[in-house]
């Protein structure tokens, strides 16, 4: 009776003894792989929210992380911030760039699970490039073929995913004003 128990018991200890070996081992091969590749991801990222940018310098004040981005001759040309918002599928990662003057300067999303042709959309550069310009209080319009000064338009079928993009950009413009200590110019 005792064999019975015992026999599968360690044969089910070894081999998750094993399979735990096994996983430790891929996670120690392929971790640092992906590490590295988060960070060329977000270099890639502020390049392209920071256009005229050629390096970045992590600084952090009043508990907000940010990048300043310099250009050939190592002016100060803006700032990237990375804020997040409640969206239809759950949280969104937006990585935003700010001029020097508190105008958006480009709108990346780094995480979104938001439904597939319709919130997805927000991924489109045709959606994104609605806030270049724009300063902290974008608003979100439905059916608007012709926003106004500092409004977007929803996406069709997705003004909850619109909505959340324009708080996370809001809310990288308010970090702007925050750490600065200037508003963005209209």
């Amino acid at each position: 009776m005792k064999k019975n128990i015992l026999i599968p018991t360690i044969a089910l200890f070894l081999i998750c003894l094993v399979a735990t070996t096994l996983l430790a081992f891929a996670n120690s091969v392929t971790a640092p792989i992906i590490d590295e590749l988060a960070v060329k991801t977000e270099m890639e990222s502020r390049k392209k929210v920071c256009v005229l940018a050629t390096e970045f310098k992590d600084e952090s004040k009043d508990g907000i992380s940010y990048a300043i981005g310099y250009d050939e001759n190592g002016k100060e040309i803006g700032m990237v911030f990375t804020t997040t918002a409640k969206s239809y599928g759950g949280e969104i990662l937006v990585m935003t760039g700010v001029d020097t003057e508190g105008k958006v300067s480009g709108v990346e999303l780094l995480s979104i699970n938001d439904t597939a042709g319709l919130g997805m959309n927000a991924t489109k550069s045709e959606f994104r490039s609605q806030f270049l310009g724009l300063v902290n209080g974008i608003k979100v319009m439905k059916n608007s073929s012709n926003p106004d000064n500092n409004e977007i338009t929803a996406l069709t079928g997705a003004t909850i995913t619109s909505q959340a993009v324009a708080d996370a950009v809001n809310a990288a413009l308010a970090d702007f004003e925050t750490v600065t200590g200037k508003a963005g110019a209209n």
